[in-house]
């Protein structure tokens, strides 16, 4: 069995091709049951987030795999097979543990190192286990990529990639931030960085908006700004100099004619920053008069520049040490159930040579017994002692041959009694 990611993503696709796979809490767990009722899956879990649609399923096979898991995302874009696919990426077995690593640690995100995809991830692993469609193989891989975001986070400066974005977009803005009358959409961890810019900054009044209230009763609570519904932002925009918006919703928040309606006939001076994707504001607000929007397209350089200052180099050693560590432990663990078939087979055939014995020899005492099997075991045990060791250094250094099969074929183990031995190493 092996790990499969079929996935979509802001660096394989177009905005409006994202739009149209984003999925409520409901889709999610609906795309996951369709999954492992496919064929050949046996575990899947998916991230989801507002630029990013990864499926994640242990499988038996590739091929038939990837024509199920592609089939069905096709079918949730409503798109022509042709459109979709070439904007669809497929990771396999050490290719999938690596892009997981790389998504966990923040290295693949539109903004590099941003901490929500850590949660986004954790997400996906408690959706799974809830739904019962996680088992043994996706739980190790999901608890792995989380430690692994988090020594990145704890063990670099990537953290710094998020904060210094927000400062690059507000730094473009025509309108100063001191004494500025600025609106924030939305309540995440973007959010909370740009209040806390503005709020140093001096902004002489911040409203936060949000569709769900009590995160945005929270996060204007600890800077000391304005909490109000989505409802309030045609009157907010009427009075603003500067607008964030960071929500990631899947169509326009900002819209042009809400923007027309607000400003009425004025020119003054408005910097609208969107650092969503999908896009949050309707680009051709930019047209407006007086009105400067400032998006993710237009930081392109910042954010290359951030890739190379925030510690990036040093997540991608961290991801590489972990990648190589954990492949090297699922090696050895995969050797396990053959090593332990193989020396239960030993057991039985003492087993069966000494009651073989008993029978020729009944009148043999006990302690004789006793170390005659003690003897026997002695054999059996140093005879198997250098293959089994051999066997778990090979797999590690050379795991593209596969020994244990050989193993297994030398000493016609039972695939039965390996599977066995499998599925048990699996539920500790």
């Amino acid at each position: 069995m092996s790990v499969l990611v079929v996935g979509i993503s802001h660096k394989s696709a177009p905005v409006e091709l994202l739009e149209r796979l984003a999925l409520d809490g409901d889709a999610t767990v609906k795309l996951i049951a369709d999954v492992v009722a496919g064929e050949h899956v046996t575990e899947a879990t998916a991230i989801v987030t507002c630029n990013r649609l990864e499926v994640y399923a242990e499988v038996d096979r590739f091929h038939g795999s990837v024509e199920d898991l592609s089939g069905l995302l096709v079918a949730r874009a409503e798109q022509p097979t042709e459109a979709l696919l070439p904007h669809l990426y497929v990771h396999y077995d050490e290719g999938a543990v690596s892009h997981l690593f790389q998504v966990a640690s923040g290295l693949d995100s539109m903004v590099v190192g941003e901490g929500q995809i850590l949660g986004q991830t954790r997400d996906a692993l408690r959706i799974g286990q809830e739904h019962g469609t996680v088992g043994p193989a996706l739980n190790t891989l999901f608890q792995q990529a989380l430690r692994v975001g988090k020594r990145a986070h704890a063990e670099t400066d990537i953290d710094r990639a998020a904060p210094s974005l927000v400062s690059a977009a507000l730094e473009r803005s025509t309108v100063p931030v001191a004494g500025a009358r600025a609106v924030v959409i939305g309540a995440g961890a973007m959010a909370s960085l740009a209040v806390a810019h503005l709020s140093r900054g001096g902004a002489s009044r911040i409203a936060v908006l949000n569709r769900t209230a009590a995160n945005a009763d929270r996060l204007a609570e600890e800077y000391s700004a304005t909490s109000l519904p989505m409802t309030a932002l045609l009157d907010e925009l009427a009075g603003a100099d500067l607008v964030v918006s960071c929500t990631g919703a899947p169509e326009p928040l900002v819209r042009l004619a809400d923007v027309v309606t607000a400003r009425g006939s004025s020119d003054r001076p408005l910097t609208v920053i969107d650092l969503a994707l999908p896009h949050d504001v309707d680009p051709s607000v930019a047209d407006l008069p007086g009105v400067e929007l400032v998006n993710l397209t237009g930081l392109a350089d910042e954010l290359r520049g951030l890739e190379a200052t925030a510690g990036v180099e040093d997540v991608r050693t961290i991801v590489g040490q972990e990648i190589t560590a954990f492949l090297a432990v699922r090696r050895q663990a995969s050797v396990t159930p053959t090593v332990v078939a193989l020396r239960s087979m030993a057991t039985a055939v003492v087993d069966a040579e000494m009651a073989r014995l008993a029978a020729r020899l009944p009148d043999l005492d006990d302690v004789t017994r006793a170390e005659l099997l003690q003897t026997v075991r002695r054999v059996a045990d140093k005879l198997l002692h250098e293959p089994t060791v051999r066997v778990k250094e090979l797999a590690d250094a050379e795991p593209a041959v596969s020994y244990t099969a050989a193993l297994a074929e030398l000493f016609r183990l039972d695939p039965e009694a390996v599977d066995a031995m499998t599925r048990a190493e699996g539920k500790q």
